[in-house]
């Protein structure tokens, strides 16, 4: 009896029972009446119950779930309920779906014909990264006379993990594949310089930098011998994510760390497509998570695990001792993007002397954001005295980010200034722009 519940159609024939035997004080003809439409209401009441409640009748239902969520995306849960039932059955359907989406009003209704499957889904869109827990699957069938349900409870309960968003990674390869038809006609031209890629062992010629020289294959030989380099066929490049105060701002759902992750993902799976090593590091007061730059067949998947489950501490992020573990770790020349964000021109000049000495080693690209509050009230049309001080306010703000700019660009520091919804686009062009034009 516990998996009894009484539908609202019952209460309603009661009701109108309640209402006859009302009526019937003035008109006693509608007493018989009343007794009548009782005695039929309990009747149809049992009827229902043996229906449902008969042993050869129940239904089967599974929840079927991704392997991970990708967070910040669109996420299907698949729901497949068959009906052993003889008869043609309604059902509602209630999934206990993780607190984290805070959906307490979750219903779909279906009707399903006997001997049937029904097979439907829903969407969830996390915000979170880290575990979710889905609790019981419940459904309540009801025959066609639907005074009575019967609950069924499936899948106790299930934990799935919400990784970076990896959804769409498919979509940015063919992105960066339209890019390189479209950069065609540039001839890409690499710096001249001595790399770290060894090529051959060559004899001694006059002009050949005396450093290189082999001294073990010149013993052998009794010749001159140096190692011969080639231009690095495969850059590294870093992903330095700020994971401090200023990286919590909230936009859309997605803090600026999540954005900030999500767009590492995407970039990283076109850096491994480009046959470049794609390496990251996450910083605040200290060096936290750091995966060394390579081009391996696991390496998109060992960044994601890396970044998984990091959170911001609250923190002022130390850029001293970011520029120290940059300088002792990356020892050779890298293209750097760095993930942060600067309100205002103290803010940056206080960090400045620590990205200058990051960019004299590095091709530094520093990666913040337009506040899409700020960007709303600048283009909305002012109808009162406080909107026009509010878009003042705004346009302050948006012109000291453009003087950051402009520093930034007189140390030879590369920017993309974006909002949060396009930083996905942003660095990649960002990436495909410095590869086409060779500066690295």
């Amino acid at each position: 009896m516990r998996n009894l519940y009484i539908n609202n159609r019952f209460f309603f024939a009661l009701i109108i029972v309640g209402i006859l035997y009302v009526l019937s004080f003035f008109f006693p003809f509608l007493m018989i009446v009343a007794h009548s439409v009782l005695v039929i209401c309990f009747l149809m009441g049992m009827v229902d119950y043996l229906l449902l409640f008969n042993k050869r009748g129940e239904i089967l239902a599974q929840r079927i779930l991704p392997e991970k969520l990708s967070n910040g995306d669109e996420n299907f849960v698949k729901i497949d309920i068959k009906n052993n039932y003889s008869f043609r059955i309604h059902v509602k359907v209630i999934d206990e779906i993780p607190f984290q989406f805070q959906k307490r009003d979750f219903l779909i209704e279906k009707k399903i014909r006997e001997g049937k499957n029904s097979f439907f889904q829903y969407s969830l869109i996390p915000k979170e990264r880290g575990e979710y827990y889905f609790g019981s699957l419940n459904i309540y069938a009801s025959s066609g006379i639907g005074l009575v349900s019967k609950r069924f409870n499936f899948q106790k309960e299930a934990k799935i993990p919400s990784y970076p968003s990896f959804i769409h990674l498919r979509k940015y390869e063919l992105m960066a594949l339209q890019s390189e038809f479209l950069l065609g006609g540039i001839k890409k031209i690499r710096r001249l310089g001595h790399t770290m890629e060894f090529e051959q062992i060559k004899d001694y010629v006059p002009g050949d930098d005396i450093r290189t020289i082999n001294w073990k294959a010149t013993s052998k030989t009794n010749r001159l011998m140096v190692n011969q380099f080639q231009d690095e066929k495969s850059q590294r490049i870093f992903m330095l994510i700020d994971t401090g105060r200023t990286m919590k701002m909230p936009f859309g759902g997605l803090s600026l760390l999540d954005y900030s992750i999500n767009a590492t993902m995407a970039l990283s799976h076109i850096i491994l497509k480009k046959g470049d090593r794609a390496g990251m590091m996450t910083f605040s007061k200290k060096t936290e998570s750091k995966i060394a730059a390579e081009n391996k067949s696991g390496q998109l998947r060992k960044i994601s695990e890396a970044l998984y489950n990091i959170k911001t501490d609250f923190f002022e992020s130390d850029f001293n001792r970011l520029y120290q573990d940059v300088k002792y770790s990356f020892n050779q020349r890298s293209l750097v993007l760095l993930f942060t964000n600067f309100e205002t021109l103290d803010g940056l000049n206080r960090q400045l002397k620590y990205l200058r000495g990051i960019a004299k080693n590095h091709l530094l690209v520093l990666v913040f954001f337009k506040n899409a509050e700020l960007q709303t009230l600048i283009h909305k049309n002012p109808e009162n005295m406080q909107e026009i001080y509010d878009e003042i306010i705004a346009e302050k703000f948006e012109f000291e980010k453009k003087l950051i700019i402009q520093e930034l660009r007189k140390y030879g520091i590369y920017t993309v200034y974006t909002l949060p919804e396009n930083l996905n686009i942003e660095v990649i062009n960002k990436y495909l722009e410095i590869k086409a034009r060779g500066i690295l």
